[in-house]
């Protein structure tokens, strides 16, 4: 371990955030003395001068992009505009000031939303561009997938090193729990737990439950970002994914057992299901950086369950 980040200073955007506290407990291990994170009420990245001023403050030599405004299936169809714009100007604006700064290489962090509808699975990296993302979720997909046009194009100008990574749906320890705006396991987990503390006998789920996903601990997430800004430095996209799928329902059910609630789960297919599969092709990661998922998918459930938990009691 080591080496790499040991005496670079690191800027890491959305360092704050859910995997942002997971890479940077990540960058800590590897030995990195500089690691610099701008906060929201001091840097507005989707603004131009902050961006500028960001950079002047924290003059980094790494850029780990991580900042994202995200949400589900709701949020994304409630703000599909903001989603877009701000994604779109905080990449665009963060990766050409740091070439003009000559930043030695910058992490950009894509979505598995990038990927057409109908991709075949499991999703391989050539497949990016053979179709629309799912409509739902696709102004936020293709506004972080315009950070790989951009990566490659400056790769090819300017050698600029931007790198892309793809990773799948993320869930552990310290994710959003606000039900406007949380992914699919953390908003099943507080639906059960909620549950059984109302001693309700139903829980209510969008869509069919026939759609699958495919979820990653974030904390191997973070590992995968973290080897392949220090090995990888190609212009191809890279999933950094576990590999596996699961149906929504046996998610769902699974989530009941290992909360112990015990009552009905209700499906409303009047409500989107989102992308009908999603697996990824992770080969191309374990070839190129030697990144492999660890983590248990029940374990870190479990994990995941336990901390929301404990962290409701200490409200």
């Amino acid at each position: 371990m080591g080496g790499f980040f040991e005496n670079r200073r690191v800027v890491v955007t959305g360092g704050a955030g859910f995997l942002g506290n997971f890479v940077i407990a990540g960058l800590k291990k590897r030995g990195c003395k500089n690691i610099l994170v701008p906060k929201i009420e001091n840097y507005d990245l989707v603004r131009l001068d902050s961006i500028n001023r960001m950079y002047d403050d924290m003059k980094p030599d790494v850029v780990i992009h991580l900042a994202a405004v995200v949400g589900g299936i709701g949020a994304n169809q409630k703000h599909p505009g903001e989603f877009f714009y701000k994604n779109l100007m905080m990449g665009v604006q963060l990766i050409e000031q740091a070439r003009l700064r000559k930043i030695e290489k910058f992490t950009a962090i894509g979505t598995i939303c990038a990927y057409p509808k109908f991709a075949p699975v499991p999703f391989k990296e050539q497949d990016l561009w053979n179709g629309y993302p799912e409509e739902t979720n696709a102004p936020y997909g293709l506004a972080k997938k315009m950070l790989l046009v951009q990566s490659q194009a400056y790769r090819a100008e300017y050698g600029f090193n931007s790198i892309f990574l793809l990773p799948v749906n993320l869930y552990g320890p310290g994710d959003n729990f606000d039900p406007e705006s949380s992914h699919v396991i953390p908003a099943l987990i507080k639906k059960c737990v909620d549950a059984i503390e109302r001693g309700d006998d139903h829980i209510d789920c969008w869509g069919t439950g026939k759609v699958s996903r495919e979820f990653i601990y974030v904390a191997d997430a973070a590992e995968g970002i973290l080897l392949a800004t220090e090995f990888y430095n190609g212009a191809e996209p890279v999933n950094i994914g576990a590999g596996f799928e699961i149906t929504i329902k046996e998610l769902v059910e699974k989530i009941a057992k290992l909360t112990g609630f015990t009552g009905q789960i209700h499906w409303d297919p009047s409500k989107p299901d989102g992308q009908p599969r999603r697996r990824l092709d992770v080969s191309r990661a374990k070839q190129l950086f030697g990144f492999e998922a660890k983590t248990n998918f029940d374990d870190g459930l479990a994990e995941t369950i336990k901390w929301y938990r404990s962290a409701r009691k200490t409200k």
